[in-house]
Order: C-alpha cells, then structure tokens, then sequence
C-alpha cells in the first residue's frame, strides 16, 4: 500500500492508500521542534498493523523544516524508499508556466495533477488553508499560476496580535443571514471575516473567469472549504482528498525508480 504524506504549515496529512482506494487518513500537527523519532511513533500509532503493508510513500512538504524530519520518520518505519516531490528525479506530468517554476509550492503543484487526474480541466483550484490560494490550471493540466492570500485563520490571529483591545475570535461555520453590520465587537469582527471571505473569494473568481473563461470550473480544497463553499456561489464542487490524489497519481507515475527497497 501506499502512504501519501502531505505537509502543510498547520497540519500534516497522512493517507494510506491501496490502488485508488483510501484505507485511513490521519492528520499530525507541523511542529518542527519534535524529533524524527516522534512523528515515527504518531505514524506507527496511527496506521497500526498497517504499518507492515507499505510499500510505498510519497511526500509533499511545504515546510522545509519538517521535510527532513517526516522523510527520516518514514525510512525508519517502513522498507522503501520515500519519493519526495521537487526532486529532480520526480516527474509531475504537468508543466509549470510561471516566471520562476521553482517557486510554485510543492502542494499546489500537487492539486493540479489531482484536478487533472479526477476533474475537468482547465478549472480554478481553491485552497484553503494556512494561506488561501486560487490556482488557474489549462486544458493540458499546466500550471499557469495563481493568487496567495492571507488564511482566514492567519487573519484572525494577526487581528488578536495587533489590536490589544480585540478578543480571539472562533472560526466557525456561520449561517448566510450573519448580519453585515455588527452590533458588538464580535459580531463585526464575525462580519468582517465571514463576508470578508466571501467577498474577496467571489470577486477573485469573478475576475479570474473574466479574463481566463466564464464557465470555468472552480474546485475547493483545503480545511475550512467546507466551511464556505456553501456560501461561495462562485465554488462548483469540494473535493477534500485532491492533494493526496494528487499525490497517488505521482506515485504512479514515478514508482519504477522506487521499487527497490532501504
């Protein structure tokens, strides 16, 4: 089976897979303090007997940091050698047409051979998470580049930091009839964040298909895709899985060179 490893700044997700089939996914927190050993033992913990059906990983890491620590985590555990995207040994099938294609982040190239392999294409990919993303990926499931704005949590905690008079405010699922103008200090924070959102991604989208084609499809991903896509009417679909089947089909693509074992 093979273990998909996808490391963000917030979260990393692991999904076990046998063929097209996810048999679990489990999700770590990103902390670069701990010891390779330690995400070894949350592996181990998490995939069980499993642990001795592997015979394959792939890693996609935003996080330099912590590629080295989960990449050293995984060939202590299991009997392969883990295919790491970026390398130059890994082909992704796709091209990356933007001026400097090494600065494409490992995960976004990820969605964009997902949204290739389970989608049609060409198609807008939302992400969100730590930072929200739009990606604009062709009819050949190129690459062409995209829009990185802040996440929504990450707009909240710099809120928190820098008004000493704003308190912590909870990301939660908010109801369409969230009134626009706020009576007390949370509810126009709520307002500013939910409808805020909503307005920046509706209005992002309105222009990307003003410029690149009015039908284009526009798939989300990310934790919190859940959250507003039922507010997004511009969202046509959410596909939570879309990195690691991403990651799946580069793996497929790529599994001859990694056939031998540690």
């Amino acid at each position: 089976m093979l273990l998909a490893l996808d490391i963000g700044n917030t979260n990393v997700v692991a999904a076990l897979y046998e063929g097209d089939r996810q048999m679990g996914l489990w999700r770590f927190a990103s902390d670069v303090s701990l010891a390779d050993t330690t995400y070894q033992a949350l592996l181990a913990d998490s995939l069980g007997d499993a642990v001795a059906t592997v015979d394959g990983v792939i890693i996609a890491s935003v996080v330099p940091g912590l590629t080295s620590l989960v990449h050293s985590a995984a060939q202590r555990l299991f009997a392969c050698r883990a295919m790491v995207v970026g390398s130059p040994d890994v082909d992704l099938g796709i091209k990356v047409n933007i001026d400097q294609p090494e600065q494409a982040g490992a995960d976004r190239l990820v969605n964009a051979v997902g949204a290739r392999a389970s989608h049609s294409v060409p198609a807008i990919i939302l992400d969100f998470g730590t930072a929200t993303t739009l990606d604009l990926i062709a009819v050949d499931g190129s690459y062409e580049g995209g829009i990185i704005a802040p996440g929504v949590n990450l707009s909240v905690d710099a809120l928190e930091r820098a008004a000493a008079q704003l308190p912590r405010l909870e990301v939660r699922p908010w109801a369409d009839d969230l009134p626009i103008l706020g009576k007390n200090t949370i509810s126009a924070m709520e307002s500013g964040v939910f409808w805020g959102y909503v307005s920046m991604i509706d209005g992002l989208l309105t222009r990307l298909r003003g410029q690149y084609g009015k039908s284009l499809p526009a798939i989300a991903t990310g934790g919190l895709a859940s959250l507003f896509a039922v507010h997004v009417h511009g969202i046509t679909m959410v596909d939570l899985d879309l990195t690691v089947r991403g990651l799946v089909e580069i793996y497929a693509r790529n599994s001859k060179n990694y056939e031998t074992d540690v």
